[in-house]
């Protein structure tokens, strides 16, 4: 799957029964898949697609599957690669036929996709845009204050004037965004009500817990905190081999960078910065004991993970004395 087209393999009885290319397009998309089935002789409930996730590329296939009722697959990319032994050469009708092979042989395991609702998609793509201008401004604004040593005062004068320009811009966007995100939760319920008990924890900002609520649609995706911080790469794992090897417990590079780092920064906030509050008071004590930092920090994060998951769970925000309340209750 790329921008342009797609490639398809259609597998049956473990043989190739045919191979081709279309645009990818939603309507050429169904148009092919019908004629398949109608050449075949099959119902929508016979067939299986499955796909590598390669992000906004699979939209129209997602929604041509979706118009269809035809069951959708989207299977991390890397999973297929190790699963597929020692290939030589590649191109894409190879790799093709290698998720379909994939497909056949995991079908048991499938995990079918279903869209999003309304609501996440378009929460989803304003984060992104919103990432994209944050990124955008913290470059002109460097420039702003770097070259300023640097250049001729008159050649400087000219360059921040115009940078200023696109500063003032980026911000008036990035307002804007702010309040169609804001709109977008107000008018949803259930995205009101996760966002509310989200940031009833230490730590947890408005940032955080949308990201959080996109990443996890909506807390359906994932259901339970250790999964999503495996996803997130803030789960340790044992990397051990023979007598030789002996590391010690480290996460996976394997993990979404993004979210990670707005739970690292939750966590710093909650662990540095407040001056009292139970994960501080962690926080110093493992110091004290002689655990390295940022371990100690990789446990925050998880721990603030949990937290997350259990108040979405409970329905009911976070209550620090939480004992207390179930004593007298």
């Amino acid at each position: 799957m790329s921008k342009e087209k797609l490639d398809f393999c259609f597998l049956q009885n473990e043989k190739n029964g045919k191979e081709w290319t279309l645009p990818n397009t939603v309507v050429t998309i169904k148009s092919s898949l019908k004629s398949l089935l109608k050449e075949c002789s099959l119902k929508f409930s016979d067939i299986l697609v499955c796909a590598e996730y390669t992000g906004q590329y699979t939209y129209p296939l997602c929604c041509a599957c979706e118009e269809l009722g035809l069951d959708l697959w989207l299977e991390d990319p890397a999973q297929i690669k190790h699963s597929s032994g020692v290939i030589r050469g590649k191109n894409d009708r190879l790799d093709a036929r290698k998720i379909a092979v994939y497909a056949h042989r995991f079908q048991d395991k499938a995990r079918l996709f279903y869209m999003p609702q309304a609501n996440i998609t378009s929460l989803k793509q304003l984060i992104s845009e919103r990432d994209m201008y944050i990124v955008d401004k913290g470059k002109y604004q460097g420039q702003l204050t770097d070259q300023k040593r640097f250049m001729a005062s008159q050649d400087y004068q000219k360059k921040s004037q115009r940078l200023e320009k696109l500063i003032k811009g980026l911000e008036e966007s990035l307002a804007m965004i702010e309040q169609e995100i804001q709109q977008l939760i107000d008018n949803d319920h259930t995205l009101y009500n996760q966002h509310k008990l989200l940031c009833s924890i230490d730590g947890i900002g408005d940032r955080t817990a949308i990201k959080m609520i996109v990443e996890t649609n909506a807390f359906k995706d994932f259901n339970n905190a250790r999964k999503f911080s495996c996803h997130a790469g803030v789960a340790p794992f044992q990397y051990t081999s023979g007598s030789s090897i002996r590391s010690r417990n480290k996460v996976s590079n394997r993990a979404d960078k993004s979210i990670k780092t707005l739970l690292h920064m939750a966590s710093v906030v909650v662990a540095t910065r407040k001056k009292d509050g139970e994960l501080r008071e962690y926080y110093l004590r493992k110091v004290a004991e002689g655990k390295n930092k940022m371990l100690v920090l990789n446990a925050i994060r998880a721990k603030l993970v949990a937290r997350m998951f259990a108040v979405i769970k409970n329905n009911r925000p976070y209550e620090k004395n939480y004992e207390y309340y179930l004593q007298i209750s």
